[in-house]
């Protein structure tokens, strides 16, 4: 309840009380003494699961790692080994792991059913590659605590709609990849971009539980440390010459976060960055998200342009129309960008992001 109180008297004098303050107090410390109870609960998971490790190897990888890595044998499908990975060491369920693939749970299901064999028929063995294996599966391992973390960041669905344990074990995780391989850059990367984002959580969301678009974020509640060490690991990192898509995903985050403000923001090296991340990773969504940074260059006219041809790929991916209503909305065209948005509203699960769309739809014209 205290610290109900105290963000309360955070965010009452500059938003004004909710109509009902003490069902707002309560819902507030309720919703607090759950974070605290999992997070207690986590914390004497990782004891037993250290206390269980025989000392000869403590010190060494935590028992899921070893999973993460078993899970992204080489013979699996690239697929396959995350989506494997996911259920298997954080319990994602197949709908949670279906929409972060963009596939039907029916094929999802199939998929995870099929590396499962593999594994079993292959006699693929629990445990830690080696240092010859570690390259050609530290791409499957990241991508999946990256995933992990995205799962906490803004869950696909359910209550709540952010996770910070979730997020938390996922930079925990990414931690102790980058300990275990101190010569690889990528581990170092994924950290930093995890931190980032970290840095800005308490902006996240409103009083309301309403999701903020980061142009609306109070810069003043980022983690300013947080930014600065993030930061400072990103141009350690830098300095070894290669460069890997989480450590440009860094990069750009590191923009964002180092802008005094949303106008402030160096668009054009954010563009300059996604075309790098895009050489080493030409996905749909990575141009996306480049779109949406050349709308700040050239206008959202180019940038719709670059987004619809965007529209096969993405056809199912909420973002992709509610990015498609946004650059809509600033060219005038609002009974397009209504429909784009209701398109974006049906594929999305999350309430912080539904509640988003529809203020878009009842406040803009």
């Amino acid at each position: 309840m205290s610290e109900a109180v105290a963000e309360a008297m955070h965010h009452w004098p500059r938003e004004g009380p909710p109509e009902r303050p003490g069902a707002w107090l309560l819902t507030t410390a309720r919703r607090k003494g759950v974070d605290r109870a999992r997070r207690e609960a986590r914390w004497r998971e990782k004891a037993a699961l250290i206390a269980a490790i025989p000392p000869v190897e403590r010190g060494e990888l935590d028992d899921r790692l070893r999973l993460i890595f078993t899970c992204c044998h080489p013979a699996l499908a690239r697929e396959a080994q995350v989506a494997l990975t996911l259920r298997a060491v954080v319990g994602l369920t197949t709908p949670e792991i279906a929409r972060a693939f963009l596939l039907s749970e029916a094929t999802l299901a199939k998929r995870i059913g099929r590396a499962k064999r593999k594994i079993v028929a292959a006699g693929i063995r629990y445990r830690v590659p080696d240092a010859a294996e570690l390259p050609a599966r530290l791409g499957e391992a990241l991508t999946v605590v990256y995933l992990v973390f995205n799962e906490g960041y803004l869950t696909t669905a359910g209550d709540p709609p952010l996770r910070r344990d979730l997020a938390q074990d996922a930079e925990w995780l990414a931690g102790l990849m980058a300990r275990l391989l101190p010569d690889e850059a990528e581990p170092r990367g994924l950290l930093a971009l995890i931190r980032l984002h970290l840095a800005r959580w308490p902006s996240r969301l409103d009083a309301a539980g309403r999701l903020v678009p980061l142009e609306r974020q109070d810069r003043a509640l980022w983690d300013r440390r947080r930014i600065e060490a993030a930061v400072a690991l990103i141009e350690r990192t830098s300095a070894d010459g290669r460069p890997g898509r989480f450590q440009v995903e860094a990069a750009i985050a590191a923009v964002h976060c180092e802008a005094p403000s949303w106008e402030a923001t160096d668009w054009a090296q954010v563009v300059a960055l996604y075309g790098l991340l895009a050489a080493l990773d030409p996905s749909p969504v990575i141009a996306l998200n480049r779109a949406i940074a050349v709308s700040h260059i050239e206008g959202p006219g180019r940038a719709l342009a670059d987004v619809d041809r965007l529209a096969t790929a993405l056809e199912r991916y909420h973002l992709f129309h509610a990015t498609r209503a946004a650059l809509l909305r600033r060219l005038g065209r609002g009974a397009e960008a209504a429909r784009a948005d209701v398109r974006a509203l049906a594929l999305t699960q999350n309430r912080a992001e539904q509640a988003l769309i529809r203020d878009r739809l009842t406040t803009s014209p």
